[in-house]
Parts: C-alpha cells; sequence; structure tokens
C-alpha cells in the first residue's frame, strides 16, 4: 500500500512540474508571461464605459479552472493573446438583430460584453448549482462549499 501511495506522488509531481514547464514557456524560445494577482477587464479604449472596470482575481482561479477554459484559442505553447485580440472577442458594438429579429450568434460571442459575462456569470450560476447539489453532503461531512464568485452587476463592476 504504502508503495502505491509513493508511486502515486511521483505521478502527481511529474504531472505538476510538466504542467509548470509548460506554462511558464521553459523549453521555448519565448518565456510565457502569465498575469498575476488582479486584472482589470474593461471595454475596449474605443468605447465610453457605462460601469466600472471589473477587478478579476486571475491568481485566484489557478487552482479549480485550467487556462484553456477561459483562454479557449490558446494552443498551450504561445504566448497568451488577451480576449480582445483580432478574431477572437474584439468587436466593440453589440450586433444588431436582422429584419427576422435574430443576432447572429457567431458575432454576438464575439462582442466582448457577452464573451465575458457568458464566460465568468455562466461559470459561477454552474458552480453554484454544483453546490447546491453538494449541500447536503457537505453538510453531513462537516466541510465548507467552494466560493462561487459573483453573479450580480453590482458585485463585479462596484459604483466607483
Amino acid at each position: 500500500m504504502k508503495k502505491v501511495g509513493i508511486a502515486v506522488c511521483c505521478v502527481m509531481m511529474a504531472l505538476i512540474l510538466g504542467s509548470i514547464t509548460l506554462v511558464s514557456g521553459q523549453g521555448s524560445d519565448e518565456e510565457m508571461c502569465i498575469p498575476m494577482g488582479i486584472i482589470e477587464l474593461g471595454p475596449p479604449e474605443s468605447i465610453e464605459p457605462v460601469r466600472s472596470a471589473v477587478e478579476f482575481p486571475h491568481s485566484g482561479h489557478f487552482n479549480f479552472v485550467e487556462c484553456r477554459t477561459c483562454h479557449h484559442k490558446w494552443a498551450g505553447d504561445e504566448q497568451i493573446k488577451t480576449c480582445m485580440s483580432s478574431g477572437c472577442h474584439d468587436v466593440a458594438v453589440s450586433p444588431a438583430k436582422s429584419e427576422k429579429g435574430r443576432v447572429d450568434e457567431d458575432q454576438m460571442m464575439r462582442y466582448y460584453k457577452t464573451a465575458y459575462h457568458q464566460m465568468c456569470i455562466g461559470c459561477h450560476k454552474e458552480m453554484k448549482l454544483k453546490n447546491k447539489e453538494l449541500e447536503m453532503s457537505y453538510i453531513k461531512l462537516n466541510k465548507e462549499l467552494p466560493n462561487t464568485g459573483p453573479t450580480g452587476c453590482i458585485q463585479c463592476h462596484p459604483k466607483e
């Protein structure tokens, strides 16, 4: 039993160290730059903000969200581009509805505000639902449920 535990620990360490090497960019020509701490998320410079910028705790998400969850176009071996890079979420104005009252879904997801709201709030709401399912078992185990993050406007965009 002890040998199995040691083997599992060795495999886990190899995976962790391998992940750190991949994310840090070691082994490539260019070193990976990962913003730590809080990142301020706001509209493109060409847009007058209606609400305050969001203070996003980037490094606070490292323990439970894989990088590719948010950085969905990242191949893993090059520098990560910003969300509003060309071809990603670079539409600055909400797409207009067609004559039939529909909005082009691809254009809507390229709209920066839709992307942030669906990704962030959607994930937080999903976590809340999972916590509801786990609530009774965690109470029985006397454990605290994981923090789910904000889902309301003022929680992310505090009044200045």
